[in-house]
């Protein structure tokens, strides 16, 4: 039975692979050094640190601490910029995250910066919603590692325990993910997995061990995730 549930951020509540990419394209331009789409979706799932030094390898340009800060901060604040005006949820994200919470336990999970997840969810007006955030400063590995989601249940587990309240196994726990990295990641922390085609095709999401994929969180409800994967007809 789902006892709790993690999201990715970047995706899955925030729809701007896109923004990301465009941004990156042009901080990255600015220091002589070019990313092309197939790259930077074969990259899915590094934090920023990892991501730019894999674009300076790959063009075999040297890569100095001043560079690394120039293009992420560069790359955050053009980011920003793109969704100042209007923020891109993903369809039906806000409303799955708030009946969600009203039953499980919820958490994000993310390889970005935690003060990137932080402005999203409270422009969303999601963050009280979330019992624990998992971003780039904690965990010591990129997806498809299972770093981050075993923090995550660690991390919940001990609130659970100052609550007195007992623990919650990796089988229990659902990871709605955008990638193949994200899939992986989770699996390999040995939990349940939806993936939902916002960045990638289903074929991807499938390959990776999606245990089902969904083309929009606008099609799910608790009642839905109760259904498919507390179950024997959601079970692979």
């Amino acid at each position: 039975m789902i006892q709790a549930v993690f999201f990715d951020f970047n995706g899955v509540i925030i729809d701007d692979e896109p923004l990301h990419l465009r941004a990156y394209t042009e901080a990255l331009a600015d220091e002589g050094v070019e990313l092309t789409r197939e790259d930077y979706f074969k990259s899915l799932g590094m934090d920023d640190v990892t991501f730019v030094r894999a674009a300076f390898e790959r063009t075999g340009r040297e890569l100095t601490d001043d560079a690394l800060r120039r293009v992420i901060e560069s790359e955050s604040a053009k980011h920003r910029a793109l969704i100042e005006d209007e923020l891109p949820l993903a369809p039906g994200v806000v409303t799955l995250v708030k009946a969600l919470s009203r039953r499980h336990p919820l958490g994000v999970v993310s390889m970005a910066a935690r003060h990137s997840i932080d402005y999203g969810l409270s422009r969303a007006g999601l963050a009280a919603h979330f019992t624990v955030v998992v971003s780039a400063e904690d965990a010591h590995a990129c997806k498809p590692d299972p770093c981050c989601y075993n923090l995550a249940l660690e991390f919940l587990n001990a609130k659970r325990g100052q609550a007195q309240v007992l623990p919650v196994s990796p089988a229990e726990c659902l990871v709605i993910e955008d990638s193949p990295p994200g899939i992986e990641s989770a699996r390999a922390a040995g939990m349940r997995t939806l993936g939902v085609t916002n960045t990638v095709t289903e074929k991807a999401l499938r390959a990776a061990g999606a245990d089902v994929v969904t083309r929009s969180l606008a099609d799910w409800t608790p009642d839905a995730v109760q259904h498919v994967f507390d179950t024997e007809w959601g079970r692979r």
